[in-house]
């Protein structure tokens, strides 16, 4: 049975990769003086890596203006970061992020039915105040019985952590879970614990193969399809069918492919 709806929230609640944290990191750059700019189509490539100071420490390895040492490089990308998560903030403040089509329909449905949501992410606790507390509300809080940020769990999705810490934080197993996720590093971090997942596609994944998943749509209001047939839109009774479907599920196979599609 369906006790709970983990959330993850950048690409998945908000398109904030390619519209807010991409723009706030050339800023940063600029600001700082780096001399180097992120487009679109390289921030897509860079979302392989998962967590934005990693993102930054990665892209250095082929800019042959990024300072030469190990020290210089992890210093220049935590001065870049910070300054980036400030940016980043006052964007969301300022209403230039929305959040997805069917985002908060589906939250008050799920509050409405007495199922439990949670959010698991691998950005910072600033990051998803600044983007909660301006969606939701001054009291999101509320809304979730168990916030896991990425000061939680520093080893990010792929890794399981934030999953496991949010199954114990919500006190449910795997298969009483059903994860909202927009990538595919998010995808294995659900499934390794084997949490059922529903995409919903983010712009810089709106053509990936995902191996493995429970359900599928484009954003939460178009149709979304499952192992067990396709509705118009998201709602509690397609999230039930989707975690029915799962718990039922032999999944051996598809973890096989998701585990090899990963590496």
């Amino acid at each position: 049975m369906l006790r709970a709806l983990i959330w993850d929230v950048d690409g998945t609640i908000a398109e904030t990769e390619r519209d807010g944290h991409r723009v706030a990191f050339n800023e940063a750059f600029k600001e700082l003086g780096v001399p180097w700019r992120w487009d679109v189509p390289t921030y897509g490539y860079l979302l392989r890596v998962t967590g934005g100071y990693e993102r930054l420490l990665f892209d250095m390895e082929c800019r042959p203006q990024a300072p030469a040492s190990a020290s210089e490089r992890e210093g220049m990308a935590q001065a870049v970061h910070r300054r980036k998560n400030e940016r980043y903030a006052q964007m969301i403040l300022s209403g230039a992020i929305k959040a997805r089509p069917g985002v908060h329909r589906l939250m008050d449905e799920c509050a409405d039915a007495g199922i439990t949501m949670a959010i698991a992410t691998t950005t910072s606790r600033q990051n998803v105040e600044a983007l909660l507390a301006q969606q939701v509300g001054p009291y999101w809080r509320d809304r979730f019985a168990a916030i896991v940020c990425s000061e939680d769990a520093p080893i990010k999705k792929p890794d399981p952590l934030a999953y496991r810490l949010a199954l114990e934080r919500l006190g449910v197993g795997a298969r009483e879970a059903l994860a909202v996720e927009d990538s595919p590093n998010g995808l294995a971090a659900a499934y390794a614990l084997g949490i059922g997942t529903l995409i919903t596609r983010s712009a810089y994944f709106r053509y990936e193969a995902f191996a493995g998943f429970a359900g599928i749509c484009n954003d939460l209001d178009h149709p979304i399809t499952w192992p067990i047939g396709t509705a118009p839109r998201t709602d509690v009774a397609v999230l039930r069918q989707v975690s029915e479907a799962w718990t039922h599920a032999d999944t051996s196979y598809s973890r096989e492919v998701l585990s090899d599609s990963t590496k």
